[in-house]
Formats: structure tokens, sequence, C-alpha cells
């Protein structure tokens, strides 16, 4: 069944290695600050040891074409990785020849699809950094390619893991019966709106809420973006997208037995150590059904939007995304 996706871990006989043995990372996009700020934490000198031996060794440029606030990055930024011991190659099947599991970090969603298909057909592990896709039938393609060809991946924004998630997911906090998130929220034409950066917030709301939002409305003023999303049993949750004014990350949940700020935000390491297990074992922390419906979230608010705030249900937008998902996939 197409909504239940989940991706058997496949143990390769690179990711069985002792954890003393590096574990080659290459990069697919430079045209993120992500690209050079992963490279910075797992090639330092004295790395955590949770990053399990991992080290980014090779790197493909390319990333965006024609969205100039990447693009104008890939020069500087190839340098800069260069710089950090990684070579620089002409081609993702390069890439590929040198490396046993893949961060594609384009910052673009639309060109994610094909490059994570020619990552897929050679069997490597492969975490796919914010957005998945520039539009939700290009997510579910992904998903759907990634199980046909049996690779682990997942996706995740590093607010997954902030601060106080774990509190919230103890049993101590009882259910959570709703959230609301906030963080910057700034827009790319050519991506569908909450997916460029207003997915960080959407992803902590998810992290608090998992999965069962049944359906989304949306507000756009010049300042904000507000969705708010029904969850089965009565429960309400809000992102707020903040375009204007004092911006920053964080939240709060309501639970049955304690209400409490989601936290802080503590950079890249935590997402890393997820990351580095993730390559090592083929096991993701964050099930594809999940990841899925957040970004049906997302197009849910946009169609609403669309329609002058009317509420639109997650199992519309899936059934469009499913027939797009068809035509991505015909002949691959």
């Amino acid at each position: 069944m197409r909504l239940g996706l989940s991706i058997v871990a496949v143990v390769f006989s690179s990711l069985t290695a002792i954890a003393e043995e590096p574990l080659r990372i290459g990069i697919i996009g430079l045209d993120t600050s992500h690209s050079i700020a992963f490279t910075k934490e797992f090639n330092q000198e004295k790395a955590l040891p949770e990053y399990k031996n991992c080290r980014v060794v090779a790197a493909y440029p390319w990333g965006s074409r024609d969205i100039p606030s990447s693009t104008d990055r890939i020069p500087k930024y190839t340098e800069t990785v260069r710089e950090l011991g990684v070579e620089i190659v002409d081609s993702i099947d390069a890439l590929l020849a040198k490396v046993d599991c893949v961060l594609l970090e384009t910052n673009d969603g639309k060109p994610h699809f094909e490059q994570a298909l020619q990552v897929f057909k050679a069997g490597k592990p492969v975490f796919i950094d914010k957005p998945v896709g520039s539009n939700l039938g290009e997510v579910v393609a992904i998903y759907r390619a990634a199980e046909k060809y049996k690779v682990p991946m997942f996706s995740s924004s590093s607010l997954r893991f902030i601060s106080n998630i774990g509190a919230i997911r103890d049993p101590k906090f009882g259910k959570v019966l709703g959230c609301e998130t906030y963080s910057p929220c700034s827009l790319e034409p050519s991506h569908v709106d909450l997916y460029w950066y207003g997915i960080h917030g959407v992803e902590a709301l998810y992290a608090c809420m998992g999965e069962g939002c049944e359906k989304v409305r949306h507000e756009s003023l010049p300042g904000v973006e507000l969705a708010v999303g029904h969850w089965e049993g009565q429960r309400l949750a809000t992102f707020r997208g903040i375009k204007s004014g004092k911006s920053g990350y964080g939240g709060t949940a309501f639970g049955e037995k304690q209400i409490q700020p989601i936290g802080t935000y503590a950079g890249y390491k935590p997402l890393l150590i997820e990351i580095a297990s993730f390559f090592r074992t083929g096991k993701t922390p964050v099930e594809a059904s999940e990841t899925i419906e957040l970004y049906a979230f997302m197009q849910a608010a946009y169609e609403s939007k669309k329609q002058g705030g009317e509420y639109v249900t997650i199992a519309d937008v899936m059934a469009a995304a499913e027939k797009e998902a068809d035509e991505l996939l015909a002949d691959k």
C-alpha cells in the first residue's frame, strides 16, 4: 500500500565494517551552507565518536541551475570544500564510484528526483536534505523509487531533533493533544511555499504530533504564513512561518499531563549523529510515511492558500500526488 511506505534496511558489506574503518561519504550539491557545515563536522581532526568515523571524501558541485541564491554560492563553496580535503568530481557517476553513501544536499528540490534515481540505482544509502522535492508528487516518487530499488534513505530537518523533543515523547508527558511551532519562512516560487524554509517548523511540529493529520487550512499575509492542521482525535496544531519581525525557531506542545516548550535549536550535531548511525546500519530514524505526510501537510496548506483558506484534506493531495508520481516513475 503506497501510503504505508517503509524502506527495507539493506546491509552492504561496506556498512558492516567495524567503527574504526572510515565510511566514505559523497556530497551531491554545493549550493547550500549545509554542505560546508556537514563536511567540517565529519572531517574535523577529533570528530565526535558518535559520528562513527564517517568522512566526506568527494563532492559533485551541482546543484541548482536556475535559483540565483543557490547557484551563486557554488564557486565559493566548491573551493571551501576542496580546501577541507574533499575531491571535487565532474559527475554523479564519478562520485558514486568513490563513496559508500551519499548526502544529497542540492538546495533546489527540483533536480532531486533524477539525482536520487542515480544514487538508488547504484545501491548507495542516501540522506536527502530538505526539501525532498519541489512538490508532493516528486516526494512520493522519490520514496517509491527508494522502495523499488531497496535502498535505505531518509530525510529530515535538524529541527526534528530540537532539545526538548525527547521529553515531549516521554510517557510522563502524556498524549500530545496539540502543538504550535514557528520558524523563518522565506519562499521560493518554484517550490510549494513551505517546502523551501517553512519545513523546519513543520518538521518540529510533526516530531511532536506524529502522523494522523486529516485536513489543513492556510492563511498567507505579507509578514506571516499560518497553517492549521486537524489531527485525528480532534487534536489541533499550528505552524507560524515568520517573514517579518523578530525571527527564530521554537514552539509549545500541549499534553495530557504537561505543557512544554519544544526547546532551543541545537545546531546540526544531533542530526549528523542520526545520519552517521543511519549510514552504518541502514535503519532510518524517521518513518517514510511520517515524512511523506508532513510534505502532504505543506502541500495541503499550499492548496488551501490558493482556495482562499478553505480546508484541504491530506487524502486529496495524496491522491493527486500518487498520480503525478506514477507519471514520473514511468519507465524508471
